[in-house]
Formats: C-alpha cells, structure tokens, sequence
C-alpha cells in the first residue's frame, strides 16, 4: 500500500523542491530565513512555556524574623503599626509607578484617585484608631500586671 497519492512519489516531491530553490528569484533566501527563524521562535517558545512553573525551586531560602518570646502586646501592636505605615508607603509609591504607565498609554485615572484616596484615608484612619485602641489596653493591662498580657494569662 502505497503511502503518496500516485502521481506524487517522494523521488519527484524533492525533484520538484531542488527545481524551484535552482531558480533565480529574489525573495527566495529572505522567505526562506524568515520561515526557519518563525519556526524556530515557535518552537523555543514551546521549549520556555514547558520550562514555566514546572521547574522545581531548589535551594530556595525563606528568612523569618526571630521574636523575643516574652515581647509584650504593646510591642507586637507596635511593630504592627509600623509594618503597617511601611506597607502604606510602598502601595502609595507603587500607585505612582502605575500612574507614570497609565499616562504613557493615555488612561484617564484621576478621578478615580480622587475617589480611591478619600475611601484609603479613612480606612487607613480606622485602622490607625483600632491599633491605638489596642495599644491603650495593652498598655494598661501590662501596668496592671507586669507578669500578664492583655487577655490576663501570664506569660513564661
């Protein structure tokens, strides 16, 4: 059984493929280097999506900040107002980085801002307000009793 229709056979498939590359044309060679390196950008892309998140992370280190054991709530609520101020600062410079792009392509953004800006103050403003407020009660109960947090168990 034959694999080729019968006219075709792959004795005159590559005779017809030598005739055409003997002819004289111009665009011959630039089609040619244009389809190899298409080809080749297809199939490298094929080798880097494979590549994508399938890779195992080795050698990978997470670092975890230590803690006294016997820090305080007035100290943890602390160092969470200011990891808070730290994580504000860094949305509001991001926000400016994706402004400078949203003018770049012509996307209006302001009044949005205008919006966005006024509902973050005041929830930055309530947050603010529940960490003070969990402040003044750390702080008195670690008066009350040293030896205590503020939920009244006593600390090793």
């Amino acid at each position: 059984m034959a694999i080729f229709p019968r006219p075709v056979s792959p004795k005159s498939a590559l005779g017809d493929f030598w005739s055409y590359f003997r002819q004289q044309r111009q665009h011959k060679w630039p089609l040619l280097g244009l389809s190899v390196a298409l080809t080749w950008v297809i199939v490298w892309t094929f080798v880097i999506d494979a590549n994508t998140n399938t890779m195992p992370t080795r050698n990978k280190i997470i670092y975890v900040e230590s803690w006294d054991a016997n820090r305080s709530d007035a100290a943890i609520i602390l160092q969470q107002k200011i990891d808070f101020a730290k994580r504000e600062a860094a949305l509001v410079k991001q926000q400016k980085r994706m402004q400078g792009y949203a003018d770049a392509f012509g996307i209006e953004w302001r009044d949005e801002e205008k919006r966005n800006t006024a509902e973050r103050k005041e929830a930055v403003k309530a947050i603010n307000r529940m960490l003070d407020d969990r402040l003044v009660k750390a702080e008195t109960a670690q008066k009350a009793a040293p030896g205590a947090d503020a939920a009244g168990v006593a600390r090793p």
